[in-house]
């Protein structure tokens, strides 16, 4: 959200002078033409219609979706406190180390990324590289300290998802603070904002969700999720429903881009 600004003065005198100016280049320009013309009625501004007054308000939600993710990641070290030193395939498989159910065992949902792991190495450059599951990282400061966060992706496989987290690190620990597993078409970072794009089953829409760190949770929040209208009109299929566990994520990429800015509608 962005801060409100007080006390700017405005600077009255410079628009008047400006609106009397336009008015009177608009009567000159269009006097021979018969005047100044209307656009038509403006229609009447009505407030929101409030449905069920006498129903009884929820005091607690109904199903815990994880809307705080914010867990201390064990067995992962934080040389010097730098989040950059921290290897990113250590990190996943610590993950799939916590997840057996998940992971381990050919019936399991995600085995696949588990054998693949092994084409990562063990040198902490495996990350991006042909055959590992586990994405290239970013880093951006998205707490607002300072110092940067990283964005961190991988495969679920067989299933064509992908894993998205952004983990911190917090009195030299690592620190997960967003979780989040879906058939992701593109990822973006703006400013304190992660932004994930996924495919809808209606044709010419995608769903746009954004998460945006918060101070007093001390983790990324879900601020917005929306449907929104998309260029090419194509149809998309096979959106699962999303999974705040530490488990699974789709994202064909994460791309830093400085696009885009939190909003606050809601699904």
């Amino acid at each position: 959200m962005l801060p409100i600004r007080r006390g700017r003065p405005a600077r009255v005198p410079a628009v008047a002078a400006l609106l009397a100016a336009t008015a009177t280049g608009a009567l000159a320009a269009c006097g021979d033409s018969g005047g100044l013309q209307s656009a038509g009625a403006t229609p009447a501004a009505r407030s929101p219609a409030r449905l069920w007054p006498d129903l009884t308000p929820a005091s607690s939600p109904a199903y815990d979706i994880g809307e705080v993710d914010n867990e201390v990641v064990k067995g992962v070290p934080v040389p010097h406190g730098d989040i950059r030193e921290v290897d990113p395939v250590a990190v996943v498989r610590e993950e799939i180390a916590a997840h057996p159910d998940d992971y381990a065992g050919a019936t399991s949902r995600y085995h696949e990324t588990s054998v693949r792991m092994g084409d990562c190495g063990d040198d902490g450059t495996g990350a991006g590289r042909a055959g590992c599951p586990v994405l290239r990282p970013y880093y951006r400061d998205l707490t607002g300290d300072g110092r940067p966060e990283m964005a961190l992706g991988f495969r679920l496989l067989p299933e064509k998802l992908t894993a998205v987290r952004v983990y911190t690190v917090e009195r030299g620990r690592l620190v997960r603070v967003m979780s989040y597993d879906d058939a992701v078409s593109e990822v973006e970072l703006a400013g304190r904002t992660v932004i994930v794009r996924s495919p809808s089953e209606v044709a010419g829409y995608e769903y746009r969700l954004q998460w945006t760190w918060d101070a007093d949770q001390r983790a990324m929040l879900l601020t917005s999720d929306e449907m929104l209208r998309t260029d090419d009109g194509g149809l998309h299929t096979g959106r699962p429903s999303p999974s705040p566990s530490p488990s699974g994520s789709p994202s064909a990429s994460l791309s830093a881009s400085p696009s885009a800015s939190p909003t606050t509608s809601a699904r």
